[in-house]
């Protein structure tokens, strides 16, 4: 406080008035600074750069988990203290869970995951949903398959109109990275698109087990929805797109770029870490 109001009032009197010794002042001012001090600054020009790379949507659990991934020892509410310091935060999540009606699931068809989002091998339980872009050329329609082993983003197709199309392509997509016809359960909601006569024979075919979620109820394919609440609130809902090309591009740079290779990352260390505690 002295220090800020050096320039405003005698120093000796606001020494005085804050019953503390003028020579303290004096020998705290050309003071080295402390080891702690120079480790904290340099973690801060980490944090910052870690925080400006996600274009300002990470907080600090996230960006915890990147400085650990790099090998620094640091706790959590090190950087947490850091950032609130800084004045440095990212997007936090708004819940909000809406309910609608749903169409009718076919009769061979049941919910195989019973809201169990967890895998213990890769490719063995995908979700998949569809989600909406605003763009100023109207809507821009988003089909995703997430693998609930890793969270990466398997398969994905985007188009102007909400169709069977664009959830077979989605598909696809992730069956193309498949190294095997090993069987998949795919989980989804009862959109049309998937209670079509189409999208059922083409599971059939490729040895894709069908899940399906109960009559409005979104937290059964919790983990899409989960993914979109992320994309939306970390890229889509901060940008204003002007035409669907703008939109798939940068769509496409934060699944690519962004959020799978995180995943990847958070992959490797968790088996990294496990082969250490083997």
């Amino acid at each position: 406080m002295i220090e800020r109001c050096r320039d405003a009032f005698p120093i000796r009197m606001m020494c005085r008035c804050l019953r503390v010794s003028s020579s303290g002042y004096y020998d705290w001012r050309v003071r080295e600074p402390s080891a702690r001090a120079i480790d904290n600054q340099r973690l801060l020009m980490r944090i910052e750069a870690l925080h400006t790379a996600s274009d300002g949507v990470m907080g600090s659990p996230r960006i915890w988990e990147d400085l650990r991934y790099e090998g620094e020892a640091c706790g959590e509410n090190r950087v947490a203290r850091l950032m609130r310091l800084e004045g440095i935060r990212g997007i936090p999540q708004r819940r909000r869970w809406h309910s609608k009606a749903s169409g009718q699931r076919p009769d061979d068809v049941r919910n195989h995951l019973a809201r169990n989002f967890t895998a213990q091998e890769p490719n063995t339980k995908w979700v998949t949903d569809i989600t909406y872009v605003r763009t100023a050329e109207h809507w821009l329609y988003l089909c995703v398959v997430v693998d609930l082993y890793s969270g990466i983003v398997v398969g994905w197709s985007m188009s102007p109109r909400q169709e069977r199309q664009l959830v077979i392509q989605a598909v696809l997509m992730a069956l193309w990275q498949r190294a095997d016809r090993s069987p998949v359960i795919l989980h989804s909601d009862r959109g049309c698109q998937f209670t079509s006569d189409e999208y059922q024979r083409f599971l059939r075919g490729h040895n894709l087990t069908c899940s399906m979620s109960r009559v409005g109820s979104c937290a059964d394919n919790a983990a899409a929805e989960s993914f979109f609440g992320v994309l939306k609130r970390e890229r889509v809902n901060r940008r204003r797109y002007l035409t669907r090309a703008e939109a798939r591009a940068d769509i496409f740079d934060y699944i690519e770029r962004f959020h799978n290779p995180r995943r990847r990352r958070q992959l490797e260390e968790l088996k990294s870490s496990a082969v250490t505690l083997t």
